[in-house]
């Protein structure tokens, strides 16, 4: 399993529909946070280690309506 953080910066008011769209429809998607700065939103995505990252930000995550550009964070070690 990988785990990839997505910052995605929406159209003006669209920030909540998008977290929504993601949450509900994306079951990748665990969480989405609302952030200050450049971008709006952070989405925390789980992907099973065969899945190509690429395809899934491109192809789901971008294609929900709002969304006017991305930058994704891959992971290597999560400490705890």
């Amino acid at each position: 399993m990988k785990t990839i953080f997505i910052m995605v910066k929406c159209e003006l008011g669209k920030s909540y529909q998008v977290a929504d769209e993601a949450i509900l429809n994306i079951d990748k998607v665990s969480e989405v946070y609302s952030i200050s700065g450049q971008y709006d939103l952070l989405m925390k995505c789980y992907l099973p280690d065969e899945d190509d990252i690429g395809h899934f930000v491109t192809e789901k995550v971008q294609r929900i309506s709002g969304i006017k550009d991305t930058f994704t964070l891959i992971t290597f070690k999560a400490f705890t």
